[in-house]
């Protein structure tokens, strides 16, 4: 039996995880912004105070944690010109500071016990940057440079950190979309909507790359072969992306 705290648990891939992990056996703390059902204790990721409130609760209530989830966030982007800096701020201080936030929080309990599993939900964006989601894409590869810094520095103390990068599943994220750019928006949604994969799929995923002491969780196949493809032949994946640029600067001016 783990002891596990998991943010933005009141749906999509929060409220999976959390699933999974009770279906494990695991005791979950299920955290959200807001009350909700199955919801365990208000979490603010962008908040000192709950993230404080949040530790005494663990503390309280366990003495000690065994898996650190960070993957409430929000969606956003918007082309170069029509992403304004107030919606670089939005995100930067949600999907990047409140994973920060959470590990600074936690990481003096992690050292202490000498163990622990930080996972640190990113995004696909994170490896590979398509046109269109500048700041998106910047915050995720933040999320897992910030990751593997983590793993890096931890690992003398029994600590482990996992970056996850899934790419488009279906879930509620384009709920929080902020920007101008309704041509970005219409185009995620649609692959959001019309995927394939779920947010339990995601899950189960993500459990067995924990289990595996991945570094780097890539949970879908759509997204191991785009990152495949970068890593694989560079001016393939160029030509692939500045396709899309195009498509998405021919909307701008029509």
């Amino acid at each position: 039996m783990r002891r596990v705290l998991v943010t933005g648990a009141a749906s999509g891939l929060g409220a999976a995880l959390t699933a999974a992990f009770r279906a494990r056996g695991d005791e979950v703390l299920a955290t959200d912004r807001v009350e909700a059902d199955g919801i365990d204790l208000v979490l603010d990721i962008t908040s000192d105070a709950d993230w404080a409130a949040a530790l005494a609760a663990v503390e309280e209530r366990w003495g000690g944690l065994d898996v650190l989830v960070n993957n409430a966030g929000v969606a956003g982007g918007g082309r170069i010109e029509l992403c304004s800096m107030d919606d670089w701020r939005w995100i930067t201080e949600i999907n990047l500071f409140g994973v920060v936030r959470g590990v600074q929080t936690f990481t003096p309990m992690l050292k202490a016990q000498r163990s622990g599993h930080i996972v640190n939900v990113a995004s696909l964006a994170g490896l590979v940057h398509p046109a269109g989601m500048g700041s998106y894409n910047a915050v995720k590869a933040a999320v897992v440079a910030f990751t593997e810094t983590c793993g890096h520095e931890l690992a003398a103390h029994g600590v482990h950190a996992s970056a996850v990068c899934p790419s488009y599943f279906r879930t509620n994220l384009m709920d929080s979309m902020q920007g101008q750019d309704e041509a970005i928006g219409t185009v995620i949604s649609a692959l959001v909507n019309n995927s394939k994969v779920s947010a339990d799929d995601i899950a189960a995923a993500v459990l067995a790359g924990m289990d595996a002491g991945e570094d780097v969780i890539v949970p879908d196949e759509a997204a191991r072969q785009a990152y495949f493809l970068k890593w694989a032949d560079r001016a393939a994946y160029d030509d692939v992306m500045r396709a899309q640029a195009r498509k998405l600067d021919g909307a701008l001016h029509d």
